[in-house]
């Protein structure tokens, strides 16, 4: 039987900036698109879901060929989420059942900053996930997510976890962090999470027992074929 694995994807089109205006986003494309192929390639199974089962809208920046690193990357990301199946019809975050799936994956971008962080469907994924030893990856912004699980004493779920994800050195360059109403970095640490900061823009991966996790968009390829080789060792 083929392995599966479940993305946990934004459904947001927006980032509300601390003035209140609303910054275009979605997901990064790089984020979705690797990770998928690479588990694809591998033979696995990928079902997508999203807060109320919305087609997940990408990042247009992501798709330029400075964000892509090419015109020939920015247009495979484009085709492929234009016509990948699992991007096009996704289930409901609400609907998707943790023990159906060997792994949990979410993709980065500025999107989950505005809907997953505080998604009560998202935290429960992450502590079924978490608690029955599924394996979650998570890179970028994607980590912003674990800030809506908590424990029955109200206190990060992931507390004392080592990750990483987009740094506040990264946001600075970005040219966001100014205009952020809060960092990801700074918020997971204040969690209790110890947040492993690499290099800014060059891949890095974290792993902590289960939960595997990317620092940007050059970490998808790593962050997916560490998951596979993981995924590979328990068939």
């Amino acid at each position: 039987m083929a392995q599966t694995v479940l993305f946990v994807m934004t459904g947001s089109d927006h980032w509300t900036l601390k003035d209140g205006t609303r910054h275009p986003t979605g997901f990064w494309a790089e984020e979705a698109v690797v990770p998928l192929e690479a588990f694809v390639d591998a033979g696995y199974q990928v079902t997508v879901a999203t807060p109320g089962g919305v087609r997940p809208p990408v990042d247009e920046g992501s798709l330029s060929a400075r964000s892509a690193g090419s015109e020939e990357a920015a247009a495979h990301y484009r085709e492929v989420i234009d016509n990948a199946p699992e991007f096009q019809k996704p289930i409901a975050l609400a609907d998707a059942k943790v023990s159906d799936y060997d792994a949990v994956f979410f993709p980065g971008g500025h999107g989950p900053m505005e809907d997953l962080a505080t998604d009560a469907d998202a935290a429960a994924v992450l502590t079924a996930a978490i608690g029955g030893d599924v394996l979650l990856g998570i890179v970028c912004h994607g980590p912003a997510a674990l800030l809506s699980a908590s424990d029955a004493n109200g206190q990060s779920a992931f507390a004392g976890r080592t990750v990483t994800a987009f740094t506040n050195a990264e946001e600075e360059q970005a040219g966001l962090a100014d205009q952020a109403p809060w960092l990801l970095q700074d918020r997971l640490t204040e969690a209790g999470l110890k947040v492993i900061a690499g290099d800014p823009w060059a891949p890095h991966v974290e792993t902590d027992g289960a939960l595997y996790t990317g620092q940007n968009p050059a970490s998808s390829a790593p962050l997916a074929r560490a998951m596979v080789e993981r995924l590979e060792q328990g068939r």
